[in-house]
């Protein structure tokens, strides 16, 4: 992505797109074992992972990364059917539309209003995302707060990108490490996705969000990712508003590693702590 990046600096957010959807699956790969069937969710198409021995009633609700202008439900299907068969539960990857905020934020939150539509108990539902997927599951989690939507049972973050200022000082210390996360690449993303929206919004950056009352939260950030920082700040102000929260932090890992599920140790490791970690929330509601 960086080599092509430097050799076409005038490349579109389309020819980004297409090398992502071309590249990015191989990263994963195949769990075995789990069926897809597509469905329509508010006009927008979205994809059932269902591992063999899922139960039925539980549900991650899966948001994909990809910086806000590439990604889809099907570069990251591999990657969440792989938590959703260590889960034993189905997952529901959810597609936005890859524009300006609030149109991918609104679409998301429109998906989760159909998963309730269908009968899906929330103290039964999880969510989860990756980078920018992070960043609206945490956002469409504070909307259904303040609107008086049931909240889901728990939240996974993976590498979330929290924090759309694109200050933070692993931008320049994990530099070295970095293969493309950039703070170049970074804010580039991040200006595309505000579009002239204020970053430290809430609903824009949920590190600057009031999130008391929010379900137990679990992230997972790489020791070597520039977005380390904001995990980590993310996961003290969470501490702070009360929320039961942990943060595994994995060494010499980048961003989003756990795409490398069934090709990596370190990427199955981390989808065995997650699965663990979301098995018991599911399986036992609480009373609210």
């Amino acid at each position: 992505m960086t080599e092509a990046a430097v050799a076409n600096p005038n490349q579109t957010p389309q020819d980004v797109r297409d090398r992502v959807e071309r590249y990015w699956p191989g990263l994963t790969a195949e769990p075995g074992g789990v069926d897809y069937r597509e469905v329509e969710v508010g006009g927008l198409p979205a994809l059932w992972a269902v591992p063999k021995e899922a139960v039925e009633d539980r549900v991650i609700f899966s948001v994909h990364g990809g910086g806000g202008v590439s990604g889809s439900i099907y570069t990251h299907r591999k990657l969440f059917a792989h938590l959703a068969k260590a889960a034993g539960a189905r997952a529901l990857l959810v597609e936005y539309r890859q524009q300006s905020y609030p149109v991918p934020l609104d679409d998301v939150t429109t998906a989760y209003r159909w998963l309730l539509d269908q009968g899906v108990d929330p103290r039964r539902t999880a969510f989860i995302g990756d980078s920018i997927g992070g960043n609206l599951a945490i956002s469409t989690m504070l909307r259904a707060r303040d609107s008086g939507l049931p909240l889901p049972a728990a939240l996974m973050l993976i590498s979330p990108w929290v924090d759309l200022t694109v200050s933070n000082e692993t931008f320049e210390s994990n530099r070295e490490n970095e293969e493309f996360f950039y703070k170049e690449v970074v804010s580039y993303l991040a200006s595309a996705y505000l579009a002239g929206a204020s970053p430290t919004e809430a609903s824009v950056s949920p590190l600057y969000a009031d999130l008391s009352g929010l379900p137990p939260m679990y992230i997972q950030v790489g020791g070597h990712e520039t977005l380390l920082g904001e995990s980590l700040e993310f996961e003290q102000k969470a501490r702070k508003a009360g929320v039961d929260v942990r943060l595994d932090e994995f060494p010499e890992q980048l961003h989003t590693f756990q795409m490398g599920a069934g090709n990596s140790p370190e990427s199955d490791e981390a989808i065995r702590r997650l699965a663990e970690w979301v098995r018991p929330r599911l399986t036992t509601p609480v009373a609210r």
